[in-house]
């Protein structure tokens, strides 16, 4: 049930990037220093994420408080909304004892995030909570500095498939114009492939996972043999560019 009385804690959503220390912002870096818990996703309790990782080049491991969230349950709405329910409770739980409750996602809190949900469910459990969010670079953004690939230029448009949704969804964005960006297409390598082949856009594209850690991997889509790649991939389509420099302008 929802507190009887209203609490003026803050709940920040702190983007820290997509696993690069060095890409957590300064102004990200002062947000989780200056919380009183930092709140980390984990899939199960004895597991540390990226997240986690990133937050504790800049804070000590007290400060940190691992949550756990059914990211990857998909078939068992029951169990997931259980598990939301849980993580939501828990996380209230800490912003009635702390006026400064700093959730870390990977890469940017508005975009394709946990904290979306965490928001919306403290906000009816705790009612009053001040949230904020502290924008993160995405993988998309880093992928492009890691392979040299252009987002956009000049009236391009950039569009950003979950392949979650399925590669039907992708295909439609492949045969438009500008740019596209692909997220959490791993499972989905072949299919995702086999798009960018039928749609022409195969030979411009690059695909990254493990971003600025030690498992890094960039390549060319070309390269893609339909084996199963990390959850946590990102492609980019660039747009097709004849006009030669400012063509797009």
């Amino acid at each position: 049930m929802p507190d009887v009385m209203s609490n003026s804690s803050r709940l920040i959503g702190v983007g820290v990037g997509p696993g690069d220390p060095e890409l957590v912002t300064v102004k990200g870096v002062n947000a989780l220093r200056a919380a009183d818990v930092i709140v980390v996703p984990v899939m199960d309790s004895g597991e540390q994420g990226r997240a986690e990782a990133t937050v504790l080049h800049y804070v000590s491991a007290e400060k940190v408080v691992r949550v756990v969230f059914a990211l990857n349950e998909r078939s068992d709405r029951g169990r997931r909304e259980a598990a939301w329910d849980a993580a939501g409770e828990r996380v209230a739980e800490l912003l009635r004892a702390h006026s400064a409750v700093a959730f870390a996602t990977i890469g940017d809190p508005n975009v394709y995030s946990t904290f979306t949900y965490l928001a919306q469910t403290v906000a009816e459990l705790v009612p009053g909570t001040v949230v904020e969010t502290v924008p993160g670079i995405t993988a998309m953004q880093d992928l492009a500095a890691r392979s040299g690939a252009v987002l956009t230029e000049g009236t391009e448009p950039l569009t950003l498939v979950p392949v979650t949704a399925g590669a039907a969804v992708l295909k439609d964005a492949l045969a438009g114009p500008g740019t596209v960006v692909a997220y959490k297409f791993g499972r989905q390598a072949g299919e995702v492939a086999e798009a960018l082949r039928e749609t022409g856009r195969i030979d411009d594209a690059v695909w990254g996972s493990a971003l600025g850690l030690d498992a890094e991997s960039i390549r060319p889509a070309a390269e893609l043999d339909g084996t199963p790649l990390p959850y946590l991939s990102t492609l980019i389509a660039p747009a097709r560019r004849d006009g030669g420099r400012g063509g797009k302008l």
